[in-house]
């Protein structure tokens, strides 16, 4: 285990507060739950909030911040989510206008934030129980795809399905699948294994978002509903205005995988 693994959530976010970590999350604080971030005004905070409960699979939701704060209250002790990603992205209208490293001139008193839990959170798991975590070995940021299956619309938001993408040996599909089941707020079991074209990808050597990974002899693709799920929403929906971290780099919280299992 590297010395990146073992720090804390907060040790974690200390270093990305301070400038010191700006790659994807993947290999910070193993035993942390790690969360997408959307921010949106409060105007849409109600109706987005109701669409996370319809669609718990990409978006699980941890915990809804009170509008106008930036400041966690379950989640993580003395976060400030202004500062405490390693890159945020804007969508203005269904289009992604900039990355930026910290909102500290951005935030607003109407905004309202939500935190959403991620995949990361067991890659820790995987490589526990001997087995492989791809873009972790490859140091690079997890393959996404947006898929062909729709979410169930609410309000002002609609769109896809946004999945990652772990290769793993076809006898440990059931291991993998158990693992992670009982972490329903980590975004729980694959949605499917094996072929692509069944959830309408066309290539996995051209993810849209994150990087391509290798597959090797006897391994498959095993694919797991996605937070980026919610940038997606935004671009297909055309929604205003809405703020995200970075695909691959996450909120790093101090809750812990058994906590969460529990």
């Amino acid at each position: 285990m590297t010395q990146e693994h073992r720090l804390t959530g907060a040790e974690a976010r200390t270093l990305i507060r301070e400038g010191q970590w700006l790659a994807p999350t993947a290999a910070l604080a193993h035993g942390y739950v790690q969360a997408n971030l959307v921010i949106l005004s409060s105007s849409l905070a109600d109706h987005f909030e109701q669409f996370c409960h319809l669609n718990p699979r990409p978006l699980p939701l941890l915990e809804r911040i009170p509008m106008g704060s930036p400041l966690t209250r379950s989640c993580a002790r003395g976060a400030d989510l202004r500062t405490d990603i390693p890159a945020y992205r804007v969508y203005e209208s269904g289009v992604m206008t900039r990355e930026i490293g910290n909102l500290l001139t951005e935030w607003h008193d109407d905004w309202c934030a939500f935190l959403l839990g991620c995949s990361f959170t067991f890659d820790a798991l995987l490589v526990e129980a001997g087995i492989p975590v791809r873009h972790l070995e490859q140091e690079c940021n997890v393959p996404m795809y947006i898929t062909t299956r729709s979410l169930v619309p609410h309000g002002a938001f609609s769109g896809s399905l946004v999945v990652s993408m772990r290769p793993v040996q076809e006898r440990l599909v059931q291991s993998v699948t158990a693992l992670t089941e009982p972490l329903a707020h980590a975004h729980g079991a694959p949605v499917h294994a094996g072929s692509p074209s069944q959830l309408g990808i066309a290539d996995l050597g051209s993810p849209d978002y994150g990087d391509a990974v290798r597959l090797n002899d006897g391994e498959v693709p095993v694919f797991w509903a996605c937070g980026v799920t919610a940038q997606h929403v935004a671009i297909h929906s055309k929604i205003p205005w809405m703020v995200t971290h970075a695909p691959g780099h996450m909120f790093i919280t101090d809750l812990t995988i058994e906590g969460l299992k529990s």
